[in-house]
């Protein structure tokens, strides 16, 4: 199978994961690269009939990457001639990578890093500043680890897990990943919060790394990045003084070479009185602006440098001869507040620290953002959510348990490098490599359900699903949807009469995966290969699966509902923390973190013990019981079947098979199947109760995975015709007129709602029976203004037919309300707003209508911007 880079050839080490076919690659097939390359392999995922479903790979870095690979199955791979090593020795954890040995031993990350047997780096740790309350005194803790393992042990790639606390709170976890060959380090850091957001504030989190600094003050250099290229300066600068040292010392010194002997005694001599730079401070408090600033010593005032607007944030200190280190934080400039620190470069040891938060900004407040406005019953907060759509509930818009990824590198050098290899580092940090297989060959493997390659008989479809990402995109960047917290999500909706997303109205303000946005972006990018698409889907998955879920406490497993504050939702559910919105991107990347978050829902059935997701709204006198759970059969059902497919896939877990299958039994023997909409589900059993006689329909239980997760596991053919049966008179029925849906079982559905974004239901029905007039249906109601929502669609009145599987992704409003929404393009030809800039974008669509480009306006702050919803 051939691989291709995502964004063109890297020269660093890589990681990527592949689909098979069903039954073409059996459990022990080994797997080669047809070039010879050495290559690590294992597997992610398996088929029911136990071939290979997913494989991971991994490559060392390479000094002239070609522009693609073939992997192949049944041929042993190559050994790298000097692979990576782990190994105990007593407390210490020993890994080579070829040039670099790494020591790790506890309390800190890493002990010692050496480079051809000279140390270069010791004491590498996690630090960070605790305040008790807004404004008080802050501590300084290191981290201490309490647990090293090894998870990968070689021969080209090597993954060690270290986990422990910050101190007294804080829990964390670090992967290392080291690769044969390689110089550097990728540094995953994950922490959990545990504080009490009325009393606890972190004032700073940051990696440390103390450096050796060997050279004359002269020879060791200091690069810190900006928006392009790097500040160069040296500890004690020879540019610029009253004499001149010589063009070759000056030009030696910017290069990072060693300058040797200064011919000029007018300098040599007076090189004591030239000021060194012991400090370097490189702040980016927001995403439009870094400040820059330097010092001779602590106690002495600091000189501000020329600053700018967005730093890469990779830096670097160290000598000419002695060697140094590189150091940065992927994503820099988007997850402010953060800063790059070098501390001590005049002394024998100077400090590298990379602050995931700025101790500059203002202490992290994660107090819960109104104070309840009296809505202390269940009435009270239903009548809130009808004015401001916020599910307000004491106690529950509490951060405790909610976490958050970065992702780090190390690099040791023995020389300081050039600005053209700094500059090369700090791209692999902000687009790491990634090899990944073409739209075709994935669709090929027939992986994650129905979906179809881009057609270019429905261009218009294309240029809409286009128009939307890069609507999203513009919008990220314009409305600086950046932030430690915010950054990987987009909003819900839009203002239109401030000209702006409603950013602090209760449930309408971020997205929190609300109608799948996640599930969107991931099949967008399956479909097209788009490496633009990949990366905000992966910002958006790191986002959502670390934020918005709970990772420890009385929630631990659910997610919570929109909001202005990401967990400031009482609606704590599994539809939010579904594995349906993980799995894509931990197959295409073997990524463990995010294999941690679907390890974490391991036995999801259990959350419905902790919380009633439909406590508020119930008129029975339903109590969580372990052996009655009430569970829906849409949001629900959904997320709990990708929990346990994937776990099933992934481990060969017999359990989770055992409750798939049965439930998947038990919906098939409901009387209306899935049109029941709740069923009982036994915890001790894994089965639910199939006696309830009921019709209840929700709009969305559909639009949270369902469909995606169902066609997967009917495409498994797991002998289980009755639930596909359910399935299919599920989606036949939803847009059916009144009068079929009472012949058929007895009443017209109510709730009905969503219409477009359901038409894939229908189109599904009809690509599965070969139904001619489901199709004609399915094209009606996902192109024309019918049921609560205007689609808008170019062209619509001209489509007569076509295939139904081209509708795989429709555009639905991402409003749950059950009125109408403001449509995801402009009605008609839109009229120019005065207070706009006068150029104007054209939108794809073969009727191509003109809107005027966004662009905030000086003094107003008003958009011309679409006022889009997420589709």
């Amino acid at each position: 199978m051939t691989v291709r880079w995502l964004e063109g050839p890297r020269r660093q080490g890589t990681t990527w994961g592949l689909p098979w076919p069903r039954g073409t690659v059996t459990a022990d097939t080994p797997f080669a690269l047809a070039d010879g390359t050495p290559l690590q392999s294992w597997t992610t995922a398996t088929w029911p009939d136990g071939t290979v479903k997913w494989s991971a790979h991994a490559i060392g870095p390479r000094g002239d990457p070609p522009a693609s690979y073939e992997v192949v199955a049944g041929r042993s791979p190559r050994a790298p001639a000097a692979p990576v090593t782990v190994a105990w020795s007593g407390d210490d954890l020993r890994v080579s990578t070829g040039p670099v040995a790494w020591t790790l031993r506890r309390p800190h990350l890493i002990s010692s890093i050496e480079y051809a047997g000279r140390q270069i780096v010791r004491a590498v740790r996690l630090v960070s500043i605790r305040q008790d309350g807004p404004s008080r005194d802050r501590r300084h803790t290191t981290a201490e680890v309490e647990r090293i393992t090894v998870e990968q042990d070689g021969p080209v790639r090597a993954v060690v897990r270290l986990d422990g606390r910050h101190g007294d709170w804080l829990p964390f976890s670090v992967r290392l990943y080291f690769y044969a060959g390689a110089t550097d380090v990728r540094v995953v850091h994950t922490f959990v919060w545990d504080g009490d957001p009325e009393r606890d504030f972190l004032a700073g989190l940051g990696l440390r790394a103390g450096v050796v600094m060997r050279d004359a003050p002269h020879d060791r250099h200091i690069r810190l990045a900006g928006p392009e290229g790097f500040l160069t300066e040296a500890v004690r600068g020879l540019t610029g003084l009253r004499r001149d040292p010589g063009a070759q010392a000056r030009a030696d010194q910017v290069a990072g070479r060693a300058v040797g002997d200064i011919p000029n005694p007018e300098v040599s001599g007076r090189l004591h009185l030239i000021p060194q730079w012991n400090d370097y401070t490189l702040d980016q408090n927001s995403a439009d602006g870094f400040l820059l600033r330097k010092r001779t010593a602590p106690g002495h005032a600091w000189v501000t440098i020329p600053s700018g607007t967005r730093s890469a944030g990779y830096g670097y200190v160290g000598g000419a001869t002695g060697g140094g280190l590189g150091f940065g934080l992927r994503d820099f400039w988007k997850l402010h507040p953060t800063r790059l620190d070098i501390r001590g470069a005049a002394t024998d040891i100077a400090t590298a620290t990379v602050w995931m938060w700025s101790p500059s900004a203002p202490a992290m407040d994660l107090r819960y953002w109104h104070g309840g406005m009296g809505q202390d019953t269940f009435a009270e907060q239903l009548e809130g959510l009808e004015i401001t759509y916020e599910d307000y509930e004491p106690g529950f818009g509490t951060p405790y348990g909610i976490a958050r990824t970065h992702e780090l590198s190390l690099r040791v050098h023995d020389a300081t490098p050039s600005n053209d290899a700094l500059a090369e580092h700090a791209a692999q940090l902000s687009s790491p490599g990634l090899l990944t297989a073409s739209p075709e060959r994935l669709r090929e493997a027939n992986v994650f359900g129905s979906w179809s390659l881009p057609d270019p008989r429905h261009q218009d479809i294309e240029d809409r699903l286009d128009l939307l990402f890069d609507y999203y995109l513009r919008q990220r960047e314009q409305r600086r949807w950046y932030g430690f917290w915010d950054y990987g999500d987009v909003m819900h909706s839009y203002d239109p009469d401030r000209h702006t997303w409603r950013y602090d109205i209760g449930g309408y303000a971020w997205d929190n995966s609300e109608l799948s946005p996640d599930l969107w972006l991931w099949y967008q990018y399956l479909r097209t290969g788009r490496g633009e698409v990949f990366r905000f889907a992966e910002a958006m998955t790191r986002h959502t699966g670390e934020v918005d879920v709970y990772h420890l406490g009385r929630w631990s497993g659910l997610g919570s509902r929109h909001n202005v504050q990401h967990w400031g939702c009482s609606c704590k559910q599994l539809r939010i923390s579904s594995a349906v919105y993980r799995r894509i991107y931990y197959y295409l990347t073997a990524d463990e973190r995010t294999g941690d978050l679907l390890d974490e829902l391991a036995v999801p059935e259990e959350t419905f013990v902790a919380i009633d997701p439909l406590r508020k709204v119930r008129t029975d006198r339903y109590v969580p019981d372990p052996h009655a759970l009430s569970v829906s059969l849409g949001t629900d059902w959904g997320s709990l079947a990708a929990a346990w497919l994937t776990r099933w896939e992934r481990h060969g877990d017999e359990r989770a098979r055992d409750r798939l299958l049965g439930t998947m039994a038990d919906i098939g023997a409901l009387r209306h199947g899935f049109l029941t909409g709740q069923a009982r589900l036994d915890l001790s059993t894994g089965r639910f109760d199939t006696t309830r006689d009921s019709i209840d329909v929700s709009h969305l239980s559909a639009v949270f995975g369902l469909p995606e997760i169902v066609a997967e596991l009917i495409d498994l053919d797991l002998g289980l015709p009755r639930f596909e049966r359910a399935w299919l008179d599920y989606c036949r029925l939803y847009l059916a007129s009144p009068e079929q849906q009472a012949a058929e079982v007895g009443q017209p559905l109510r709730g009905i709602s969503l219409v477009q974004a359901h038409s894939r239901l229908t189109a599904y029905a009809a690509a599965r029976t070969g139904d001619a007039r489901l199709a004609e249906l399915a094209w009606r109601k996902f192109l024309h203004d019918e049921g609560d929502q205007l689609n808008q669609n170019p062209s619509s009145a001209n489509r007569t037919g076509g295939s139904p599987a081209s509708t795989a992704r429709a555009f639905s409003c991402p409003s749950t309300r059950r009125r109408s929404c403001p449509p995801t393009t402009p009605r008609s030809t839109a009229s120019p707003r005065s207070s706009c800039s006068p150029s104007s974008h054209t939108y794809p669509g073969s009727n191509r209508k003109r809107c005027q480009r966004g662009g905030l306006v000086a003094g107003g702050g008003a958009s011309c911007s679409v006022p889009s919803t997420m589709a």
